[in-house]
């Protein structure tokens, strides 16, 4: 009987792979962010993914999948989003700019400020204008593209746009992309070469459905739930969003229907069984502004 696999792109089984073995993270993040020949990583340690704020209770806490430091003292954060976002993309720049900053201690010297690579990896398409799944950020200068100022840099990653054709020379780039994009139930199984692969190789192991326990199973599948209803929900209230907004012909009319849609996507998801922790968690806001809404 063929192996079965959880989807990697849920929680229980990203964090599976990826917030409990080292050398599979190392692979992971060297195949995929934008690191010189040299500058690739040669061991890790993970950090706690809760960052905390200096003064609790005055700056958001972020909180993201995976979080790691290597032997130079880069840190490497990761999140793994099934539904894009504005508001994802403003929280994964507060995550990295808070890396960067909680580096220094008091008394602490500027020149010890070590690099931050945050990398965003999205089940979903938010750049509609160009095919283009691999998206890389810096600080650069805009007359001299060429000049960057060094400390933070971002990789948000398109996962429904990845084609392996597209991708020439970089095959644990592509292999580790097809690990996310095509394992799991329904799913394609793994061919030859993804399994001749040692690190692919233990990763499917980790995610094989006989790995886990009835209750991670139960908590996967409640999760892969919530997953396909906030697509589902996603998909109709943007869709009702911007056609109100086209129809009403002004800017402030699309923003006023979009607004309106979100509205009514927080209070669906809620009907259906999602409290305001789970429903910050998937659409970034805050848990007050949605608390706010579902009991005002």
């Amino acid at each position: 009987m063929p192996a079965r696999y959880l989807d990697p792109k849920i929680d229980l089984a990203f964090k599976r792979v990826f917030g409990e073995h080292k050398h599979l993270l190392k692979s992971f993040l060297n195949a995929l962010l934008p690191l010189a020949d040299d500058g690739q990583i040669e061991s890790l340690d993970y950090l706690t993914p809760e960052q905390v704020p200096e003064i609790p209770g005055l700056l958001k806490l972020s909180i993201v999948d995976v979080k790691c430091q290597d032997a130079k003292g880069r840190i490497f954060i990761v999140e793994m989003q099934m539904h894009w976002s504005s508001s994802f993309q403003s929280r994964m720049v507060f995550g990295g700019a808070q890396a960067f900053v909680k580096q220094l201690g008091k008394g602490g010297s500027y020149v010890s400020l070590q690099p931050v690579y945050a990398l965003a990896l999205v089940n979903d398409i938010f750049d509609r204008q160009t095919a283009n799944f691999y998206h890389h950020y810096q600080i650069v200068n805009l007359q001299n593209t060429q000049e960057t100022l060094p400390g933070l840099e971002f990789v948000f990653i398109e996962l429904p746009k990845f084609k392996p054709e597209n991708i020439i020379g970089k095959r644990m780039q592509v292999l580790w992309l097809r690990f996310l994009n095509e394992v799991g139930e329904g799913g394609i199984p793994p061919d030859e070469e993804m399994q001749a692969d040692e690190n692919i190789s233990t990763a499917l192991d980790l995610v094989e459905v006989a790995a886990f326990t009835d209750a991670e199973l139960d908590r996967y599948h409640s999760d892969l739930d919530h997953a396909r209803l906030v697509t589902s929900m996603f998909g109709d209230f943007e869709a009702k969003g911007r056609a109100e907004g086209e129809a009403r012909g002004e800017a402030r009319g699309k923003l006023e229907g979009k607004a309106e849609a979100q509205a009514e996507l927080i209070k669906a998801m809620h009907q259906n069984g999602l409290n305001a922790e789970q429903i910050s968690q998937i659409t970034q806001l805050t848990v007050q502004s949605i608390q706010k809404l579902l009991f005002p």
